[in-house]
């Protein structure tokens, strides 16, 4: 209740005008009323003690009695016995209102099923409570002070064991920085590359707008590089002979779900030897793969030649901001000048996921993820098979989103369509770099990792509406 606010109102500032605009106690009252009125002071809330306002105004406790006094004879405030002086409740005036833009973010629908966001529901909230507790009872007195840029030195140590062991990379803890997240990895080694004389950088068509906005934003051209069912298309690649840096996800392209397959791989490998070039490899889903084991990185096959970039973002939450770059030797110093102004990382944060990692929690953790999100994709497979068997679907052999493949309506026409069954959905069109905006498309891009498995039919009987609505089959 208003009433029962406790907060004095010790921050609020008073304008208390010219000593030309009358005597000080008149002043006061007309500076606080305008703070009431204004919404300033809230309703309920205690105003100062006279004696403490007064000696924080510099005049006698007279002129601040005075003013109270006034104040509460017109009813703006209320004095108790015993109680701190207040605002009325229904003194002050309507709260200052501001003209805001809509944004894309404020709609709250039924079924989300944009792809990239993984089961919130599903973070260990009680296990990373006790890691970050344990964190904060074992940093040392010194590591409470300004952090290495590098990353949290445990943590460093941590990954990097895990990359080893888990992901097949070939490393050391020195290549290893910590970052807020891949884009943030993306940023920092665009600068290092920008540093070193690149002038291009080319992605993977289509992918991830951001990763384009990032490698622009430090000054690098991007360049569009088309994916097939294969994974990057190298021939085309070759046809860019001012790019000599190149960034993939090879373990499951975004969003097409392609892997790159073993002769890409090696084509790609030896595009970077003679370009004497970089390749990025965004480690995008790589534990979570439902048809076989992951597969092992790029970076394992030449770490001369490919940088590894990782982060929590889809294994636990993308709220942590904990990434990592690992990068060939010869970039390091490089790397750590380009990002001379950056920041890694909070470090209590990362000491906890150093103890998530050591404990064995992270890998529990992430085996209880792959089997829930692969019930889930079955689930929703069997759903498409019934609803829309006239659908085809593909890249759903890894991660938590796939494509739909429509037949006889438009992408663009059936995202409004669920749109308005409270149903949020992607079109592939979005995702592609064509200069001209996205072009008329029949594919969509689901996401199934932060819907709730109870959701997954009502979700899917929505899409068949709203397909159906198109002008599609919807059986």
């Amino acid at each position: 209740m208003a009433h029962e606010r406790t907060d004095p109102a010790w921050g609020t500032l008073l304008d208390l005008g010219e000593r030309a605009a009358g005597p000080l106690h008149l002043r006061l009252v007309r500076a606080l009323r305008a703070a009431v009125v204004d919404g300033r002071i809230a309703p309920g809330s205690a105003l100062p003690p006279s004696r403490a306002l007064a000696a924080d105004l510099g005049c006698s406790r007279w002129v601040v009695t005075e003013a109270y006094a006034q104040l509460v004879a017109e009813g703006y405030l209320e004095a108790r016995s015993g109680s701190a002086t207040r605002v009325r409740t229904a003194a002050a005036g309507p709260a200052p209102t501001y003209e805001r833009r809509p944004r894309h973010e404020s709609w709250k629908p039924e079924f989300d099923m944009l792809p990239g966001m993984p089961d919130l529901r599903g973070f260990p909230r009680k296990r990373w409570a006790d890691a970050v507790r344990e964190a904060t009872g074992s940093l040392t007195t010194a590591e409470f002070g300004y952090p290495d840029p590098a990353g949290h030195h445990g943590l460093r140590q941590r990954i990097a064991a895990y990359l080893v062991r888990g992901r097949g990379a070939s490393l050391d803890a020195g290549q290893l920085v910590v970052c807020g997240g891949t884009l943030d990895g993306v940023l920092r080694l665009s600068r290092t590359l920008r540093a070193a004389g690149h002038t291009h950088v080319a992605l993977e068509d289509p992918g991830w707008s951001r990763l384009r906005a990032a490698v622009t934003a430090a000054g690098l051209t991007p360049v569009a590089v088309p994916v097939d069912d294969d994974g990057l298309r190298v021939d085309l690649l070759r046809r860019e002979p001012h790019v000599r840096a190149v960034i993939v996800a090879p373990a499951h392209q975004f969003p097409t779900g392609v892997v790159l397959t073993p002769p890409r791989r090696a084509e790609l490998i030896a595009w970077a030897r003679e370009m004497d070039g970089l390749v990025m490899e965004d480690d995008y889903d790589a534990e979570f793969r439902y048809d076989r084991h992951p597969v092992g990185t790029l970076q394992g096959m030449d770490p001369e030649r490919v940088a590894l970039l990782g982060s929590l973002s889809k294994t636990l939450s993308p709220a942590l901001r904990i990434g990592w770059t690992v990068v060939p030797p010869r970039l390091l110093d490089g790397l750590h000048a380009a990002d001379a102004v950056g920041s890694p990382p909070p470090v209590i944060d990362q000491a906890a996921f150093s103890g998530f990692l050591e404990s064995g929690a992270y890998d529990r953790h992430l085996r209880a993820s792959r089997l829930r999100y692969r019930r889930r994709r079955d689930s929703l497979l069997t759903e498409i098979a019934e609803r829309l068997p006239r659908h085809r679907v593909s890249g759903a052999a890894a991660g938590f989103h796939l494509l739909l493949h429509l037949t006889g309506c438009a992408a663009g026409d059936v995202v409004g369509g669920a749109a308005r069954r409270d149903v949020r959905l992607a079109d592939l069109a979005e995702y592609e770099a064509g200069q001209g905006g996205p072009a008329p498309g029949a594919t969509l891009v689901i996401g199934y990792g932060n819907l709730a498995d109870a959701a997954v039919a009502g979700a899917v009987r929505r899409l068949a509406d709203a397909i159906g609505e198109a002008g599609g089959p919807a059986s």
